[in-house]
C-alpha cells in the first residue's frame, strides 16, 4: 500500500513539481492550496505525512500544525514544514512540525526528510 503525502502550498508550481517528484517515487500524493478546514482535509485523506507551507490562506501554516497536533486523531501524523522565511527553523518549532525544509531546496533533501520521518 502506497504511503499518503498531502501537500499544503498556495504555489501551484511547488505543488506539482514536488507531486511529480514524490508520485515517480511511489508515494501517492494529495494537494491543497489552502488550509481552511485543515481537519477536514486531513480527515478526508489520511495522510502518512503532511508538506506544510507557512504563508498559505487562510489560517497559516503555523496554525493549521498546531491545529492538527493538538488533534488526538491526527497528532501522530508527521509534518514538514517548508518556507522561504530565513527563520523557519523558529517557525517550524512554533508550529509544532516534526522537521523543517527551506525553500529552495534540493529534491534530494526532500526525499531525505520524507524518508527519515515515514521509517519512525
Amino acid at each position: 500500500m502506497k504511503k499518503r503525502i498531502l501537500i499544503c502550498d498556495d504555489d501551484e508550481e511547488i505543488l506539482l513539481i514536488c507531486a511529480h517528484i514524490l508520485e515517480k517515487q511511489g508515494y501517492e500524493i494529495h494537494t491543497s492550496q489552502h488550509c481552511n478546514d485543515i481537519l477536514e482535509i486531513v480527515k478526508e485523506i489520511s495522510p502518512d505525512l503532511i508538506l506544510m507551507d507557512n504563508r498559505i490562506p487562510d489560517s497559516g501554516g503555523i496554525i493549521a500544525s498546531q491545529t492538527l497536533k493538538k488533534h488526538e486523531e491526527f497528532r501522530h501524523i508527521p509534518i514538514v514544514y517548508f518556507s522561504a522565511n530565513s527563520d523557519i527553523k523558529e517557525l517550524a518549532t512554533t508550529a509544532g512540525a516534526d522537521a523543517f525544509l527551506p525553500k529552495p531546496f534540493e529534491l534530494s533533501q526532500l526525499e531525505k526528510v520524507i524518508s527519515s520521518l515515514l521509517k519512525k
